[in-house]
């Protein structure tokens, strides 16, 4: 054998090597497509679990997100975060320091 010679070249050998590389290659990029389509539905998945109330939105902020990357991270933001108990909870730390300051104020009057 020389160092210009290809080795298995028109042997079964061959074509068995190539049978074995193709089978990788097509189980690689089904794969890899299986996982993306999988991570991609992710915020529609979320929605139809927890009966979001703006699941047609998610639907379609994550099918434009094929096309803009950035819309399907929307997607992902408004299926993952509840968005009436965020509020709520940004009502509830908006009036907190009023109702603290309120007592302070009764307490010293006490005093």
């Amino acid at each position: 054998m020389s160092l210009i010679g290809m080795p298995f070249v028109d042997t079964s050998a061959d074509t068995v090597l190539h049978v074995v590389a193709l089978v990788v290659m097509v189980g690689t990029v089904t794969a890899l497509a299986v996982g993306f389509w999988k991570i991609h539905e992710l915020p529609i998945n979320k929605a139809h679990k927890e009966e979001h109330h703006q699941l047609g939105l998610i639907t379609a902020l994550t099918w434009i997100g094929f096309v803009w990357h950035w819309v399907w991270v929307l997607a992902v933001f408004v299926a993952f975060i509840d968005g009436e108990k965020a509020l709520r909870r940004l009502r509830d730390i908006w009036h907190e320091p009023a109702e603290h300051q309120q007592s302070t104020l009764e307490e010293n009057n006490n005093a």
